[in-house]
């Protein structure tokens, strides 16, 4: 007859399991939702992507640890510029991480999208984006925003969709160009959990931005050219290519 521990200790193995098998439900479950929830409102391919007064771009490092420039970073501002020159987006939000004075991801940006022949009144500077949830909770209180096409990677539109949504802020996305790289995978392994996650925030524990501040709506105007041609984009891109700084790898925030 079994002795009353072994007895125990089968007991606890049968309740852990149990409760990791509902977690991992419960995962899995969340993804979903996200997901299914989103997947109607993302145009993945940049041709495609409609057209909306402001965009909001997400920042990222431009670098890897590598020392290699970022794709991730590349391709959202290849689709910013683009969606400028096309027309289809009249004033970029570009929000990023400000946390140190040695990085400075909007600043990053801008000079980047300078380069591509995106004119300065056409650009704000959000400097306290540090996450996703934080970069549009102040696109709607501190930059009165309550439309927006979202602009980043295709694994990261479906959690900033549904930020959005749990905002009140009726967006869309468009998906940024991606090429394989060595981070790809761990990032979409990520972004996974930061999913998951992003219901607690919204659901559970009632996450607030790390700073917001006084209201101060975008300064919107029209364009005061026609659209920039390809050879005159493709050689501002080239331009800036040989400029920027910062060392960080990049993360879903």
């Amino acid at each position: 007859m079994p002795s009353l521990p072994w007895k125990t200790f089968r007991i606890l193995l049968m309740w852990l399991g149990g409760g990791t098998f509902l977690a991992l439900l419960l995962f899995l479950a969340a993804n979903l939702w996200v997901l299914t929830s989103t997947r109607g409102r993302i145009d993945r391919e940049l041709a495609q992507c409609q057209s909306e007064r402001v965009g909001i771009v997400f920042g990222t490092s431009h670098w890897t640890r590598s020392g290699a420039r970022n794709p991730h970073f590349e391709g959202r501002m290849r689709a910013a510029a683009s969606l400028i020159h096309d027309g289809r987006v009249m004033h970029l939000l570009l929000s990023g991480d400000n946390s140190t004075r040695y990085y400075n991801e909007p600043v990053t940006m801008w000079k980047d999208l300078r380069g591509r022949a995106v004119p300065d009144s056409a650009m704000t500077l959000d400097y306290a984006g540090f996450s996703t949830f934080d970069t549009l909770a102040r696109a709607r209180d501190v930059f009165a925003v309550k439309r927006a096409l979202l602009v980043t990677q295709s694994w990261h539109l479906p959690r900033a969709l549904f930020i959005a949504d749990a905002l009140g802020i009726e967006a869309r996305g468009c998906a940024a160009p991606e090429r394989p790289s060595d981070s790809t995978l761990r990032l979409r392994a990520r972004e996974w959990v930061a999913r998951a996650a992003t219901l607690g925030d919204i659901y559970l524990w009632g996450r607030e931005p790390h700073f917001l501040g006084p209201l101060e709506p975008l300064q919107i105007t029209p364009p005061q050219r026609g659209p920039v041609s390809a050879s005159d984009a493709a050689s501002a891109d080239d331009t800036t290519r040989e400029s920027a700084h910062d060392s960080s790898a990049s993360t879903p925030r």
